[in-house]
């Protein structure tokens, strides 16, 4: 992973024509120049979020104008458009601009290579693709705007950087060494945000022990145990079971 001053994750950007992030600050650069204060105000930021955020389809007028103006009064889309389209070219409600480059397409990319690898057993190869993911989907999706479809964006976002941790915490005690530690503190950070995620407590239990510190993974499980016991009325499931009657062995 290589970090530029402007913020970007490199992650066969460098070739893009244009490059747009949407988690953080809100970036748009078009052959190598930023230009997204060249855009029409907010509205015309959000504008182009929108489409490039749903640019897998073509988004229909009515789409763009709930998600503009959630009140249901038109606020001038097609004098909005014109702006922008001098900005960044459009075709029709699209953006046509060739090797387009965004943050959140990148992370969704990157777990998926993480998660592959993982289940081929290639540890090392997980390991920088799921930093990526960590990296992107860890920072807010247009941070200080608010609606809607920027709440559900957020939701998909959210999860998405659950599955990241996941796989990097799976990465790293694959790779063991020195990053158990790293092992630690990403299995501890996906029970944080996953409390009744049990792959988390496994990966904590697994790398505690291996580190040599077994007493620390058995208190997880019981921690485990009484959470379910109390908060759900069941067990932790088979496979966290197996691990614990290994760690007791």
């Amino acid at each position: 992973m290589v970090v530029r001053p402007q913020g970007w994750v490199y992650v066969g950007a460098e070739l893009a024509g244009a490059k747009v992030q949407l988690c953080g600050r809100f970036v748009v650069e078009l052959r190598g120049r930023r230009v997204e204060g060249d855009l029409p105000g907010r509205q015309g930021r959000l504008l182009v979020a929108y489409l490039v955020a749903n640019r897998d389809r073509t988004a229909t007028r009515e789409e763009v104008l709930e998600a503009l103006w959630p009140d249901g009064r038109d606020g001038g889309l097609a004098p909005l458009l014109s702006k922008v389209r001098r900005v960044l070219p459009l075709d029709g409600l699209r953006p046509d601009v060739p090797e387009l480059w965004v943050d959140v397409e990148a992370a969704t990319a990157a777990v998926h290579r993480a998660e592959s690898a993982l289940a081929l057993g290639h540890p090392h190869e997980a390991w920088g693709p799921s930093q990526v993911a960590m990296f992107v989907a860890g920072r807010p999706f247009l941070a200080g705007e608010d609606a809607p479809w920027i709440d559900e964006e957020r939701r998909s976002l959210s999860a998405l950087h659950v599955r990241a941790v996941e796989a990097y915490a799976a990465a790293t005690i694959g790779v063991g060494g020195t990053e158990l530690a790293a092992a630690v503190r990403a299995a501890r950070r996906l029970v944080e945000l996953e409390p009744y995620r049990e792959t988390g407590y496994r990966i904590l239990m697994d790398a505690l022990d291996r580190e040599g510190n077994t007493a620390e993974a058995l208190r997880v499980f019981d921690s485990l145990r009484c959470r379910l016991r109390d908060d759900l009325g069941i067990t932790p499931s088979q496979a966290t079971q197996d691990l614990h009657r290994r760690l007791l062995r």
